[in-house]
């Protein structure tokens, strides 16, 4: 059986650039599909088995229409080429509404050929998988306020205790349900112990369900195709069952910027190894992220340009500057000429960061114990004239209510 497996496509994750004068999408949004479409092609042309797609097809559940376009659009070649297809539904696939509809929910509905979504924890056996002699364990991304509002359960760490238990309880039920002549394949979309996490924190929703390596690394699977982690890597490197993250199938942001893009095949066989062929996305958007302190008032916009690589390998990269500087100096850095030196760059950012060493004092009579958090904050976000302060205090206190 040789099984294609990727994950967390997020083709509408268009962040950064403008928009396709043909097309009117994104051209972020098409560096994504340019991907997807070598993932499908790649299906059709070696005759793959099966696809497993391990979760996230967007950035959110509620997906414009135009993005569900051309994300069923490229499914339905799947279909028409008769290529037996999973879709497993991820944490930015799901409503943390009980009720609602996911974002795959259209291809259920309608009952499309040969594609099958995955929104429930579920064995499938063979007839279940169209008559492959194969047998599926799928765990797609279990809401954590569901559970709660299922079971009563008030405290989220015990709900999350909880859930991790059960899902373990479930797994080697299944296990042992088996047809020990077949090969079973685990599909789910979390997290692991012990894996390696990349920059996609900055797009994560919630908190993380945690699979422990020991149920994951169970040698009754013959692989183990996950998503949810953008970093490419198999948590069981060098042994039997492959317990792997394709990753991400473009770079999401400058978290990623050192991580290639990759999708897998994997030959599966009962009483053989599992083979992973890992296959690198070409032509993937390249990031610059360039860091510099300035410490003279002399030419400085000269020195910035020289921080910067040459425009050629600016070009069509997404391209940023952070400067920390004297505050006193800001007028001495020359935007305009500095945007004009990375014209050729697919998008430029310049992030500057004035200092200042006067320190912040609290008024007289205060004492720091007598404040909290967030009036400590405000005194500093008011002292050093901090821009955007209003969504800082927002997002500063999200954080401090869910510490609470």
């Amino acid at each position: 059986m040789k099984i294609l497996h990727f994950a967390d496509a997020h083709i509408d994750m268009a962040n950064y650039g403008r928009h396709d004068p043909v097309t009117g999408l994104p051209l972020r949004v098409l560096d994504f599909l340019k991907s997807l479409d070598t993932i499908i092609d790649t299906a059709i042309e070696q005759k793959v088995d099966m696809v497993i797609f391990a979760g996230d097809a967007y950035k959110d559940r509620s997906p414009s229409p135009t993005f569900q376009r051309e994300w069923g659009k490229r499914i339905m070649k799947l279909s028409q080429a008769q290529i037996p297809t999973l879709l497993l539904v991820g944490n930015h696939d799901i409503s943390p509404a009980i009720g609602r509809a996911h974002a795959l929910q259209e291809f259920k509905t309608l009952q499309v050929p040969f594609i099958k979504v995955l929104d429930k924890p579920e064995f499938l056996k063979s007839e279940n998988l169209w008559n492959l002699p194969l047998q599926v364990i799928a765990m797609p991304w279990v809401s954590r306020s569901s559970f709660m509002a299922v079971t009563g359960e008030t405290d989220s760490k015990e709900a999350f205790s909880r859930i991790e238990e059960n899902i373990g309880e479930l797994i080697q039920d299944w296990l042992d349900e088996s047809d020990s002549s077949l090969p079973v394949i685990l599909t789910a979309h979390a997290s692991i112990e012990g894996a390696k996490f990349g920059g996609e924190r900055l797009v994560m929703l919630g908190n993380d369900l945690v699979l422990s390596g020991s149920l994951v690394k169970n040698q009754k699977f013959n692989y183990v195709a996950m998503g949810h982690i953008h970093k490419p890597q198999d948590v069981n490197e060098g042994n039997q069952p492959p317990v792997v993250y394709p990753g991400s199938i473009e770079r999401v942001d400058f978290g990623e910027i050192k991580e290639d893009r990759f999708f897998v095949i994997a030959e599966v066989e009962k009483g053989k190894d599992t083979k992973v062929n890992w296959h690198q996305l070409k032509d993937v958007r390249k990031f610059i992220d360039k860091h510099t302190v300035l410490k003279s008032s002399e030419e400085a916009t000269k020195f910035l340009k020289e921080q910067l690589p040459s425009p050629k390998e600016m070009s069509d990269a997404i391209v940023k500057l952070t400067v920390e500087y004297p505050r006193e100096w800001d007028s001495l850095i020359d935007e305009s000429a500095l945007r004009k030196y990375a014209e050729d760059a697919f998008e430029f950012h310049l992030v500057e960061r004035p200092q200042s060493e006067a320190r912040v004092r609290i008024a007289e009579g205060q004492v720091v114990s007598s404040l909290s958090p967030m009036d400590l904050l405000n005194q500093y976000f008011d002292s050093a004239k901090v821009k955007d302060a209003d969504e800082l205090k927002r997002l500063a206190q999200e954080i401090i209510s869910q510490e609470e």
